[in-house]
Order: structure tokens, then sequence, then C-alpha cells
């Protein structure tokens, strides 16, 4: 037998945030994407392809980098 006071501690409390996705999710997915494809498509072997792989998923890292690099910093 329980009592209504256990049952309200049981449920998750919420904190009455709400947290909304901005754009840069599908962003971030069309680029993943078009990475994709094009290291992909200039793969000469299957580990170069899978290289290609997992540049894909870092390329915003690289961007950076080639950017700060480009301007000096």
């Amino acid at each position: 037998m329980t009592n209504e006071a256990d049952t309200k501690q049981s449920e998750p409390r919420k904190s009455g945030k709400t947290y909304y996705r901005g754009s840069s999710e599908a962003v971030y997915g069309f680029g993943l994407i078009g990475a994709w494809i094009y290291y992909f498509s200039t793969a000469t072997t299957f580990w170069v392809g899978v290289l290609g792989f997992f540049k894909g998923i870092v390329w915003p890292a690289m961007l950076v980098y080639e950017a700060m690099k480009l301007l000096g910093m």
C-alpha cells in the first residue's frame, strides 16, 4: 500500500526551463554530409575513405584551425 507522498517523491522534478535548439544543428548536419561526400569521392583507397569519415566528423575544428592560422592568431 503506497500513500500519496511516496508517489510524489518518486516522480522526477521539472525545472521549468525550456531549451530551444538552434539551426546550428542543421548546419552541422549538412556540413557533415557534404564533407563525407567530398572525402569519399576523393578517396583513392579504402583506408583513405575511413580517414575521410573521421575528418568529416571533425571538420568544424579543422575549419577554425585553418582560419586562425590564416589570420595569424
